[in-house]
């Protein structure tokens, strides 16, 4: 039998089979050459092209797949001799991805579906990635993996939206300010400073703050005091010394916030965007949002986010964290006292920092 030659002697019979178009016999040789050597990269993208000839494009798909596989754990480095194979699989492995999400589309129609539905296919089509909470500080388990909230659940969110008009009044006097705004990532030379990047110590990102680590800045709350009273009934994340943090954060031109993830999972970011006079948008995980003058978003900062200004003229979002929803008073309570106590240990404060 032919699955009894060596395995050299197999793959080129097998490529003679394939040639003359007997794809069965081929498919058959390949097989035993993959059962003795799993990751044979040329056996793999062969096997898949005579799958695809043969019209079996699911087992097509697996070869292609697992040749691809194979290269990443050889070190990604493709030989010369299966660049066209390989450019060839990725080609077809497209069109395979296409064909599958006409398939889905014409069972489930993209206009009816959820949200959150749309996002699992987008998982399993290989569009998109799986994004979760990695806070890079404290972690709380149990909450949900919640991108972007719909702010419709919030009852202060339209309070807070009608008064847009006015804050944006405040935020243009202090604009006429420029040394009003200082660095958001602020440069500490007496610290190592490994994750640095170039917006540490760079005012392309700057706050202009009314609180900072938990206390108000007085001083700015005077200049802006429609605003500062804007957060009577906004249920603030308050850890004394730490948080909360209430902002004005401008992005300049052009300006690139790198994808990161938050310091703790218990809060949630939130942005009323004051002025935004060109595209500019805010990735959280797997979506993308571009913000709207006067309409809040609401994101958890754990999950990996990253923004930037296309605009050719500043943006500025007043940005203010508030406690997860999902937190009993109970949880609250412990958790300002824990990470407290961390503070007070170890001298840094625990929910701040770059």
């Amino acid at each position: 039998m032919t699955t009894t030659l060596p395995l050299e002697s197999r793959k080129q019979a097998a490529f003679e089979h394939a040639r003359a178009g007997r794809f069965g016999e081929a498919a058959e040789l390949l097989l035993s050459v993959l059962k003795e050597v799993p990751q044979d990269i040329g056996a793999l993208l062969l096997l898949g092209d005579v799958q695809h000839v043969g019209g079996r494009t699911q087992d097509a798909s697996r070869a292609y797949s697992g040749a691809l596989q194979a290269i990443q754990l050889a070190g990604g480095q493709v030989a010369p001799g299966i660049r066209q194979g390989v450019q060839r699989a990725q080609a077809r492995l497209a069109e395979y991805a296409q064909g599958y999400e006409a398939f889905i589309e014409g069972e489930l129609p993209k206009a009816g579906r959820s949200k959150r539905f749309d996002q699992s296919v987008d998982i399993l089509l290989g569009k998109s990635g799986i994004y979760l909470q990695q806070p890079t500080k404290y972690y709380f388990p149990g909450l949900p993996q919640i991108q972007f909230y719909d702010t419709a659940e919030f009852i202060w969110v339209a309070g807070l939206e009608a008064k847009t008009a006015d804050i944006k009044r405040e935020l243009m006097g202090v604009l006429e300010d420029h040394a009003a705004f200082r660095p958001y990532l602020e440069r500490h030379d007496s610290q190592p400073n490994v994750k640095s990047h170039k917006l540490v110590g760079n005012d392309d990102w700057s706050a202009f703050y009314l609180w900072k680590d938990g206390e108000r800045v007085e001083e700015n709350c005077e200049r802006c005091p429609v605003t500062a009273a804007a957060f009577e009934n906004i249920p603030l994340d308050r850890l004394p010394g730490q948080a909360p943090s209430v902002l004005f954060s401008l992005l300049k031109p052009g300006a690139h916030i790198p994808p990161h993830h938050g310091l703790i999972n218990t809060r949630l970011i939130c942005h009323l965007p004051v002025l935004v006079p060109g595209p500019a948008w805010l990735r959280v995980g797997s979506e993308t949002h571009y913000w709207q003058e006067g309409k809040v978003c609401i994101f958890d900062d754990s999950i990996e986010h990253e923004a930037k200004n296309d605009g050719n003229e500043t943006r500025v979002v007043l940005l203010f964290d508030i406690w997860r929803p999902e937190l009993s008073e109970q949880e609250r309570t412990e958790i300002a006292k824990f990470l407290g106590a961390i503070s007070t240990f170890s001298g840094e404060k625990v929910v701040t920092g770059n």
